[in-house]
């Protein structure tokens, strides 16, 4: 539809219309049995049948026949035939399940990514879905806050590069192109922050911090062309974020260029009375309006509001039409006013969803996402041992997290499946040795399946029988870790241990056999001071997704070597967290020669993460030789070539990621110890060597000056070229303004 005749359109609408626009309600509101909704769910909302009428987006509900015909009977009694929105949280796959977000930062392959998310798209446009709430460009560096999994680390390069390819992968060059999707970059701004790592607690940054770390990535996804934003459950400044108009009108818009759909997250705007910022609804209303919020999500807020807050002079008609037209337009980018139906398929579901080529992708990232934290050369596997696979996650298909709300773990690969195709059964056996949590472990307020109870005498007999087993085995394999329901939204930890019946398996089968390679399962980093000490190898592989299982078997028996590194630092305890490698310089840094005492430190624990970002072992050694500068003076018309040769001094062909890192050592505003400005991808066969060679130029030295403004500032600069964050020594050079 032309620009004019959307004008036309929207001024032909009536304030309740108008209103409708900017509410979303969930599927189920549009059942056959509207009775039971209006005197249901809706009632408890606030939500009358008007509202539903009008109500101009849908999310929650997907399958292309079922939106289809919800698409058709909402046309008809719409006043101006206006198509719906379809939403969904796509987060890491529709149906072909992918390693979690977390995951996919290991690879340190953004272009794996795109590919994985425009598989996912694919899936998702087929079904009937025109939005994916995805990606989440949250930095994190707190383990406790489970939504970590839904993050790519906690690097802000790192993540900025995985944001931008992510809502590529979407959207593609055009979202109104067949299989293409609009993406929604979450939460805005600050979410992963949260005071102690509970999840939907207020956030304290200063805004030095918030703008240098935290914002960067939401960039990168505007910068990128993402058609919608969603805005964030925790305050910033003392303020609840959707409320907030300096952070809406002010950053997100007039500062960062965003000019497409802002939603609120779920029930949003109406808990920033809760939040004891908005007096009632009406006033949470205007509020939210006048900060630049279009969309709300499941609340009537707006839909009883609106109209009337209009009608009284409280908010202008002008403030209300421009959400609106923002609406229209992503629906009129998306082709929905010629072909409200877009690429819903019924025969094309069958086809696509699932199908080879998304597996084998699935495949191909889990085995990338993979981290080797230690190998005492147990691994790969020698096939011709006696193995036994002891752990609950050994035939357990849960591997894909608890928000990827549209995939079945009925779809997934178990390890012992993959494994039955490889090994020789006569050698081989499984067992699950223990409950994958201790009956003591509520999962309090989840509706999906959990674990059943197992009573201690059945536990017992599990050990006894795992504990046969690891005797008469000369390789254990353990997968264990985290149950997928304990990361996520609403699962914010305070210890970061595996569960302890899993724990108590762990030390039985440590006594009897010390040839253990843990096989570890999580959505957050954990503390595994015990299980790196006791076990010979370990392999984090995270929520793999459907693939898990066939991905575990080909790095166990080394038809793929790991190549994944860090995205987030795993803490030595829980003590640490918040916990990165990227800290600012203290004027007591822990370093040899000072004073023992008096410098910033703990008394009980080292400073040090166990395993720091960028941390990643492979079945081969790798050497990187010392940075050689090409001239010790950067200057803006002539940049710096850094160089390393990286030599596989092993006996096996593998991958290495190489990793460079500046420090501004002396500015107007205390810098980093250290910030990752590149890296590359080097595979290489034994013996093999390659030189590597990266550009300093200076836009990489520019950061939030003293006086507000960016740009970098002349002075001493130091490079590493590393395998990790905490590897490499440096090599000085000079800026030098012209």
């Amino acid at each position: 539809m032309e620009k004019e005749k959307l004008k036309q359109l929207l001024e032909d609408m009536s304030l309740e219309e108008k209103a409708g626009q900017m509410l979303q309600l969930m599927g189920a509101f549009y059942q056959d049995d509207v009775e039971g909704i209006l005197t249901g769910p809706a009632r408890e909302l606030g939500v009358k049948a008007e509202d539903i009428r009008m109500a101009g987006s849908i999310l929650g509900t997907y399958g292309a026949d079922a939106l289809k015909k919800i698409q058709k009977e909402y046309m008809e009694r719409q006043p101006h035939h206006i198509p719906l929105l379809f939403m969904m949280d796509v987060i890491h796959g529709m149906k072909t399940i992918f390693p979690m977000p977390l995951a996919q930062g290991a690879t340190f392959e953004p272009e794996l990514s795109r590919k994985c998310n425009e598989a996912a798209a694919k899936e998702a446009a087929v079904s009937g879905l025109h939005v994916a709430f995805s990606p989440m460009a949250d930095l994190v560096r707190d383990a406790r806050w489970g939504r970590v999994m839904e993050s790519t680390g906690e690097d802000p390069y790192l993540n900025s590069l995985f944001t931008a390819a992510e809502v590529k992968g979407f959207q593609g060059e055009d979202i109104g192109e067949p299989y293409r999707v609009c993406a929604c970059i979450k939460h805005f701004a600050g979410y992963g922050g949260a005071v102690a790592g509970r999840d939907y607690n207020t956030v304290e940054l200063c805004e030095h911090t918030f703008r240098e770390f935290y914002l960067k990535a939401y960039q990168a996804g505007i910068d990128a062309g993402a058609g919608m934003v969603m805005t964030s459950f925790n305050t910033v400044n003392g303020v609840p974020a959707t409320t907030n108009r300096w952070l809406m009108r002010d950053v997100l818009r007039e500062e960062m260029g965003f000019e497409g759909v802002l939603i609120s997250d779920f029930s949003a705007i109406l808990e920033t009375v809760a939040h004891g910022y908005s007096e009632n609804e009406a006033k949470a209303a205007e509020y939210a309006l006048n900060a630049g919020v279009d969309i709300d999500m499941m609340t009537s807020v707006y839909s009883a509001n609106l109209a009337q807050l209009v009608r009284e002079g409280i908010v202008e008609e002008a403030v209300l039409d421009e959400g609106v037209m923002r609406i229209l337009e992503l629906k009129n980018r998306l082709g929905l006013f010629e072909n409200p139906y877009k690429d819903a398929d019924g025969e094309k579901e069958k086809e696509i969803l699932l199908c080879e080529e998304h597996r084998k992708l699935a495949r191909e990232a889990a085995g990338k996402s993979f981290v080797l934290l230690k190998n005492d050369g147990i691994l790969p596997l020698d096939m011709e041992k006696k193995i036994a696979f002891i752990g609950p996650y050994t035939d357990c298909r849960e591997m894909i997290s608890s928000w990827a709300i549209t995939g079945d773990s009925g779809d997934c690969v178990t390890i012992r499946e993959a494994a039955e195709e490889v090994f020789d059964s006569s050698r081989t056996v499984y067992l699950a040795g223990s409950p994958m949590l201790g009956n003591a472990c509520e999962l309090i307020g989840f509706t999906e399946k959990v674990p059943e109870k197992v009573t201690e005498e059945d536990r017992q007999r599990m050990i006894r029988e795992a504990v046969e087993a690891a005797k008469g085995a000369e390789v254990v394999v353990m997968p264990m870790g985290e149950h997928y329901l304990q990361s996520g939204e609403a699962t914010s930890r305070a210890m970061l241990e595996v569960p302890e019946v899993q724990m108590e398996l762990f030390r039985e089968i440590a006594r009897v056999n010390e040839n253990i390679v843990v096989v570890l399962f999580n959505g957050r980093p954990l503390d595994l001071r015990e299980i790196s000490r006791k076990a010979k190898a370990v392999l984090e592989v995270w929520l793999p997704g459907t693939e898990g299982g066939h991905a575990i078997v080909d790095v166990l028996t080394g038809k793929v070597n790991p190549s994944g590194k860090l995205p987030m630092s795993f803490p030595y305890c829980v003590g640490q967290v918040p916990v990165s490698y990227n800290e600012y310089s203290t004027g007591r840094p822990n370093l040899p020669g000072m004073k023992e005492r008096f410098k910033s430190k703990y008394i009980d624990i080292p400073n040090a993460p166990l395993y720091p970002f960028g941390y990643g072992l492979s079945y081969t050694e790798f050497e990187v030789s010392p940075v050689e500068l090409n001239s010790k003076e950067l200057k803006d018309d002539k940049p710096v070539t850094a160089k390393v040769t990286v030599r596989n001094t092993g006996k096996a062909a593998g991958t290495e990621v190489v990793q460079l890192y500046l420090q501004d050592v002396s500015a107007s505003v205390v810098r980093p110890v250290k910030e990752l400005k590149s890296f590359e991808k080097v595979s290489l066969a034994p013996g093999e060597s390659r030189e590597v060679f990266f550009t300093i130029e200076e836009p990489m030295l520019r950061f939030l000056r003293a006086d507000g403004t960016v740009g970098s500032e002349e002075g001493e600069f130091r490079v590493w070229i590393a395998d990790s964050s905490a590897s490499g020594d440096y090599q000085n050079f000079f800026y030098v303004k012209q």
